[in-house]
């Protein structure tokens, strides 16, 4: 087994042990990640809904399934891409995750990171760039534009939720994701 698999091994095992907040009381899955474990875009969502939890997988129901037509509209397939959510495990009736929450899965998003190695960043949603900034957004200011942070091109776009319950976003979050397969080709990364 290689020094990167132990790793990833022990990173998914402390996910599925954690105990810092109560929604590990109330969960059927601790939800980590699909796609690569090692890939150049990371999308980051904000928590599992009940499909999730019920799979063990990020972004599988509707929102999900929004967000995979788009990913594959552009040529993404799941050797190019790791989808998670800032937290693990699912918020009762799927409520907006608390600070305290969030906070608890810092720690976790961090270490996916360090093993990750994204180089492009996907922010899906105001509690996504919330939880990354420690700053509330004002969406029409921050979505659809990059910014480069030590290292990686962070950019941030409307929930698919969001999209669904309001469509006339959908063109927008193509428009962003058209912006990342730029930016990866760019970078010479697919």
């Amino acid at each position: 087994m290689s020094d990167f698999d132990k790793a990833w091994d022990a990173f998914e095992s402390n996910c599925k042990n954690c105990r810092d907040c109560g929604l590990c009381e109330t969960v059927n899955n601790v939800v980590i990640y699909r796609g690569n474990r090692q890939a150049p875009l990371m999308v980051i969502g904000e928590a599992p809904g009940a499909n999730e939890d019920k799979e063990g997988k990020p972004f599988v129901g509707r929102s999900g399934q929004l967000l995979q037509n788009l990913l594959e509209s552009y040529g993404f397939n799941d050797s190019n891409y790791h989808i998670c959510n800032i937290v693990k495990c699912r918020p009762p009736e799927n409520r907006r995750p608390t600070p305290v929450e969030i906070a608890a899965c810092k720690k976790h998003l961090a270490e996916q990171f360090r093993l990750v190695k994204p180089k492009v960043i996907v922010l899906c949603g105001s509690t996504a760039y919330e939880a990354f900034y420690g700053k509330k957004p004002t969406m029409r200011d921050v979505r659809g534009n990059f910014e480069e942070k030590n290292g990686f091109f962070i950019m941030t776009t409307f929930h698919p939720a969001y999209a669904l319950r309001d469509p006339k976003n959908k063109i927008p979050m193509y428009d962003d994701l058209g912006k990342v397969r730029a930016k990866l080709e760019e970078l010479g990364l697919v």
